[in-house]
């Protein structure tokens, strides 16, 4: 019996991937930085010509079919750029399915109302069908028909996502009647009465069947649950920004949240990653490429927190399902961005869910956590979060009990997050570039209070150590694209609240109110050519409770008959800051080069001190090939100094200036093959004019003499080579992930002029290379590997392992302590001023995840182990009164977090 070769293809649903954090370095998208205008696909690609493939010969004869997966990248005006197979095909099939595929054309997709280029994925179905008999078809067509229609809604299986653009029939058959879902997942297929052997087909979904029996004239009404492929890849066009930077690294949210040690958090992701050093866990500081502690600027939506993490190496401030795009800048970034000398971390938030309500619990032994989103109106939707820990409840009854006195420091916590965005609405008028308006109101905010906790027989000790850090933002964003135009207009305000306490020696409060706006237009003027402009604004009002024990140089007679202690300073300060910045920088692309250069224009004032910075930024990349890029950057930056350093003597120093930085890399990235990338750059960062503490001695007009509480005598540089290794999945069938990362680096300190020596055991100072000595932050060999594989039936496990070279610290030499009468004190006597390191650091994590996904919701648990081997890893040493005893304060000891979650 012969048969007829029939083939046909299916557009499988596009969206745009919005989804994936990007961790990159140096200058920005060509687009403006749109912190709440995510890109939505507003037009999906229609097939319009299409080209059928030969149907290889052998197979035909064998009686073979196949369905084979294409990515297929599509240009702005719906020609067919790039062809891949997404899973490979045998006999012959993937070779013919390219052949055809290559010379289809489709209409332009939109995004965001303008053509634009995005990838699809495509399957075409290679299918046999019986020849039908003479006369078969003439009596068929003569004889009437009964219909009946089945009417339903596709709905991802375990989110409650509704599943657009695919494909629904009955059987197999390619040239049977078919109906196409659409954005609600809703879809109407007129069949013959009898058993319809339901074929439902959709990208990223595996192949849904089943068997529906309908009646003549009937209407059946049902929902079907798909099952998503697996992996990470549940989205399929990939709009990804046109790569100009120094650095760009990728993890997958999913690969992300499933990393060990991250407590399914996405944006600890960072401390993994090359050019960032750990930092001690009480502080939860991002050190990048030899910086100090806060000079590396946080943002959340373009807008600046104080912190991106909880103290005590704990999660994020933002919760993991808000969480959009994630950009780090190590180093060289673009002109929009400033008030750094070290990195920049920018976190973007999501809009809310406009299908369904949709939402998470996550409860686990750190804290628990919900979010939730959903539409409330035509165009409108909410999102909402918000968590607490309470660790510090919970870790005193794990801490082992050891001889002598053990001193723990752990967090107590919480952080919110809510966002309501406005849609899309067409300008009035006639507009043939399409402008459109959309716009977002968001409050977020975050609490961290640390508590000390002793095990052992006796609570007392010696420490008191207290900090509390609380914030809350306030935000807007307006977006107006027509055409090749785009204005991101982000006006917010906000409140800081910080205190410190340090024994007897220092204690402070304080309270910043901050008024601020952002506003950047981007316009394209050619294919080769696109420029980027805007203003960025922060005023700042402080309200600063200080007291302290008198600094050195000050001297303090008591009254008669009073007792002779050391005097300490109180003081209530107000003061006032404004720190603006103008920004221009622009893309040239010439042949396989991409050139960025751009210029920030910097203005601070607080009271009567005003400061001026001008940083010339230049960015190149040269694409040798499809799989080779080299890169390289230069420019400078400044950061002004902190509001409360401008308070007058002996608080602060009111004549502070900007802190400057000329930062410089140059780096090389190789893809060895699908899947596996290489990168590797070098780095020189130096860093001048820095704030530090003490400065200089002064003699005042009334001849007092004082020394500066701070000085710009600050310097710094940094060099180093960064290396990543990065293993992605590639399809569905690829069961592991993970990355090397490791920094070989240096990083000194010193100052521009020597140090008074008011007391004993201070650095000395001087000028040129002499001024340089390793930075406390240094750690040569910073190795991070992490690794993850899908076991299946929804089990993954994963590991990673972390070694970090330990910091430089200054011994005790030894000999007898001396008694200072004067001051009531013991004097240690030191030894040669950083001449010696702590102990390396050394962590292996590892976590288990199992999900269960039922058809309206997912059920996750999930056991992720800190330290499975229980290092002994010391954060801080503490000496007793008389230097004789040392006290440690560990890190996190072998901490087992078992939680559960849940998500629809």
């Amino acid at each position: 019996m012969s048969s007829n070769m029939k083939t046909r293809g299916v557009l499988a649903a596009a969206s745009l991937l919005v989804s994936l954090p990007v961790l990159a370095e140096a200058p920005p998208p060509q687009q403006a930085e749109a912190p709440a205008a995510t890109p939505q696909l507003t037009k999906a690609p229609t097939l319009v010509h299409a080209v059928e493939a030969r149907y290889p010969a052998e197979a035909q004869a064998q009686g073979l079919t196949a369905d084979v997966r294409l990515l297929v990248t599509l240009a702005e005006d719906g020609t067919v750029a790039e062809v891949t197979l997404a899973e490979p095909v045998a006999n012959g099939f993937g070779e013919a399915a390219l052949e055809a595929v290559r010379q289809f054309r489709f209409t332009p997709a939109e995004v965001d109302g303008v053509p634009a280029p995005v990838q699809v994925e495509y399957v075409y179905h290679f299918t046999l069908t019986p020849q039908a008999a003479p006369g078969e078809g003439t009596a068929s067509q003569e004889a009437p028909k009964a219909s009946a229609t089945l009417t339903g809604q596709l709905i991802s299986r375990g989110s409650r996502s509704r599943v657009a653009g695919a494909t629904v029939r009955c059987g197999d058959d390619p040239e049977a009647p078919e109906a196409t879902s659409d954005e609600e997942g809703r879809f109407t297929l007129q069949v013959t009465p009898g058993a319809c052997e339901v074929r439902v087909i959709a990208s990223n979904f595996q192949r849904y069947q089943t068997t529906e029996t309908l009646k003549p004239n009937e209407t059946a009404e049902v929902v079907f649950y798909l099952v998503p492929a697996g992996g990470a890849f549940e989205t399929v066009v990939r709009s990804e920004r046109p790569k100009k930077e120094v650095v760009r690294r990728t993890v997958s949210r999913e690969e992300a949240q499933k990393t060990p040690g991250t407590f399914g958090d996405p944006v600890r992701v960072l401390q993994t990653l090359p050019g960032v050093a750990r930092a001690p866990f009480i502080a939860g500081d991002l050190l990048v490429r030899g910086s100090n502690p806060g000079q590396t600027a946080t943002l959340m939506d373009g807008v600046g927190i104080p912190i991106l993490f909880h103290l005590l190496g704990g999660p994020s401030v933002v919760n993991a399902e808000f969480l959009d795009t994630l950009d780090f800048y190590p180093g060289g970034y673009g002109s929009q961005y400033g008030r750094a000398v070290g990195g920049v971390v920018d976190v973007t938030t999501r809009k809310g869910a406009s299908d369904t309500l949709h939402g998470s619990v996550k409860v686990d032994f750190l804290d628990a956590g919900f979010f939730l989103e959903a539409p409330v109106a035509p165009g409108i939707s909410v999102a909402a979060s918000a968590r607490r820990s309470y660790i510090d409840a919970l870790l005193p009854l794990v801490l082992p009990e050891e001889e002598g006195e053990t001193l723990s420091i752990v967090p107590r916590y919480w952080d919110y997050q809510l966002r309501v965005d406005f849609g899309a609405r067409k300008q009035e008028g006639p507009e043939p570039a399409g402008g459109r308006s959309t716009g977002s109101i968001m409050a977020f905010g975050s609490d961290d209070q640390l508590t000390l906790v002793s095990s052992g027989e006796s609570q007392a000790n010696d420490l008191s150590l207290g900090s509390h850090t609380l914030f809350h933002r306030i935000k807007g964003d307006w977006t107006y694209r027509r055409g090749n135009l785009t204005s991101v207009f982000t006006p917010y305000v906000g409140i800081d609240k910080y205190d410190t306490e340090i024994g007897r020696a220092y204690k402070e409060r304080d309270t910043v109110y901050t008024l601020g706006a952002r506003e950047t237009v981007a316009l394209e003027l050619s294919s080769t050519l696109t420029v980027r402009t805007g203003v960025d604004v922060l005023f700042e009002r402080g309200h600063f409770d200080i007291e302290a024990e008198a600094p050195p140089g000050f001297e303090y007679v008591p009254f008669p008959g009073a007792a002779p202690e050391a005097e300490r300073l109180k003081e209530v300060l107000t003061l006032h800051g404004f720190d603006g910045a103008l920004f221009l920088e622009s893309d040239h692309k010439v042949g396989a080069f991409t050139l960025t250069p751009g210029v920030r224009a910097n203005l601070q004032r607080v009271g009567g001190q005003r400061n001026l910075a001008l940083d010339p930024r230049l960015w190149a990349r040269y694409t040798a090939s499809e799989r080779t890029a080299l890169k390289a950057s230069a420019g400078l930056y400044s950061q002004a100094p902190e509001t409360p350093r401008f308070a007058f003597l002996p608080y602060g120093n009111p004549s502070l200036g900007y802190q400057r930085a000329f930062q410089a890399s140059l780096g090389v990235e190789q893809r060895v093959r699908d899947g596996l990338q290489v990168d590797l750059t070098g780095f020189f960062n130096r860093r001048y004019q820095n704030v530090v503490s003490p400065g200089q001695v002064l003699t005042l007009p009334d001849g007092t003499i004082v020394q500066e509480r701070f000085s710009n005598e600050g310097l710094g540089r940094a060099y180093g080579l960064e290396l990543m290794v990065k293993k992605e999945r590639t399809s569905a069938t690829d069961k592991w992930h993970g990355w090397l990362s490791y920094t070989l680096s240096r990083a000194e300190d010193g100052r521009e002029e020597p140090l008074p020596i008011i007391r004993d055991s201070v650095i000395d100072g001087g000028t040129g290379d002499d001024a340089y000595g390793l930075s406390p932050w240094d750690q040569t060999h910073i190795l991070t590997l992490v690794a993850g594989y899908a076991l299946g039936n929804g089990w993954e496990l994963g590991g990673r392992f972390r070694f970090t070279r330990g910091r430089p610290v200054t011994p005790l030499a030894g000999g007898p302590d001396r008694y200072g009468a004067d001051g009531n004190f013991y004097q240690p006597t030191y030894g040669r001023y950083f001449s010696s390191r702590a102990a390396s650091f050394q962590q292996l994590d590892i976590r288990v995840d199992k999900s269960w996904r039922m058809d309206r919701w997912t059920l996750t648990a999930y056991l992720d182990v800190q330290n499975l081997a229980n290092a002994k890893n010391a954060e801080f040493v503490f000496n007793d009164y008389r230097y004789r005893e040392e006290y440690e304060v560990p890190g996190i000891p072998l901490l087992p977090v078992l939680g559960v979650k849940g998500s629809f």
